[in-house]
């Protein structure tokens, strides 16, 4: 048996399909392999009860680290050649933290300070 585990960020929000009776979480994740290297993208599929209730968590930007096996599918590109894709099938997921903001959407969380009136007395 075959198994896999990749660590990184989803690059767009998963998407929730029936398949006859199980539903399917499709998702892909980029597999960074360093700063001169591109990233390696692995389209992911989670099957069964987990894919609701995991769905709102699995958004673009978010960072996971998934376990599953790998499966190729043979597909035809929009030129006509017939090509091999590596696909996992996924077993566990682990969401690593928070999803990155965009800076537009970053809350201001810095306050002015409050003046301070020294006008008043003190009353000892």
């Amino acid at each position: 048996m075959n198994n896999i585990t990749v660590a990184g960020q989803l690059g767009k929000d998963s998407e929730l399909k029936q398949v006859g009776q199980e539903q399917v979480l499709s998702f892909s994740v980029a597999d960074s392999q360093g700063r001169d290297k591109p990233s390696i993208w692995w389209n992911c599929q989670l099957w069964g009860r987990r894919t609701t209730s995991l769905q709102q968590y699995l958004v673009k930007g978010a960072s996971v680290t998934i376990t599953g096996q790998v499966t190729q599918r043979e597909y035809t590109d929009k030129t006509g050649q017939k090509k091999m894709a590596q696909d996992v099938r996924v077993n566990d997921v682990c969401l690593q933290g928070a999803r990155r903001e965009a800076p537009q959407e970053q809350k201001q969380t810095k306050q002015t300070p409050k003046e301070f009136d020294d006008s008043s007395e003190i009353p000892f």
